[in-house]
């Protein structure tokens, strides 16, 4: 995933939608932050959904993520609906942050506007050497069963959205 994508990526990314959308395929797209013209011309193109998570709550954010802020995340997220293309945002669960992290995260998602499409749950897969991996592996890792209760209490919550399940790595 970039950071953003630049005006001189748009016509090859724009491109590769009208192609993948001409073998009669769904188009989904993790490229970053957008402005408003950039998800313009995604929605243009025929995108049908951007995926763009929030990874964790607004309270940890700042525990996993430097690159961009919680907000430049939420702006992105609009940016996308208002276009007309689908929203695809999830989550990273177990970097160490609390259930009511969790829920935090969640009850994020359901003051939107609406509800994303697609909400991805993703498990962190932990990897020894890095920052966030070498803490969980020496603090312990998120029980599966808990991670099962966020993919539930997500399906209630969103019963329209697709709530899809993946693993995460930093």
């Amino acid at each position: 995933a970039w950071k953003h994508p630049s005006s001189k990526d748009m016509p090859y990314v724009v491109e590769l939608i009208k192609e993948v959308k001409g073998l009669g395929l769904e188009t989904c797209m993790t490229l970053g932050m957008l402005n408003p013209e950039q998800a313009g011309q995604l929605a243009d193109a025929g995108l049908d959904y951007y995926n763009h998570n929030l990874d964790t709550s607004r309270n940890y954010y700042d525990q996993v993520v430097s690159t961009r802020s919680y907000d430049d995340r939420l702006m992105t997220l609009d940016n996308v609906r208002d276009s007309g293309i689908n929203v695809c945002s999830g989550n990273i669960v177990g970097m160490g942050e609390s259930r009511d992290g969790r829920i935090d995260w969640l009850c994020e998602l359901l003051n939107m506007p609406k509800a994303p499409e697609s909400i991805p749950v993703n498990l962190l897969v932990p990897i020894a050497g890095t920052p966030l991996g070498d803490k969980i592996l020496s603090e312990g890792e998120l029980s599966v069963l808990e991670w099962i209760r966020t993919i539930a209490v997500t399906r209630i919550c969103c019963p329209t959205s697709y709530v899809r399940l993946s693993a995460g790595r930093e």
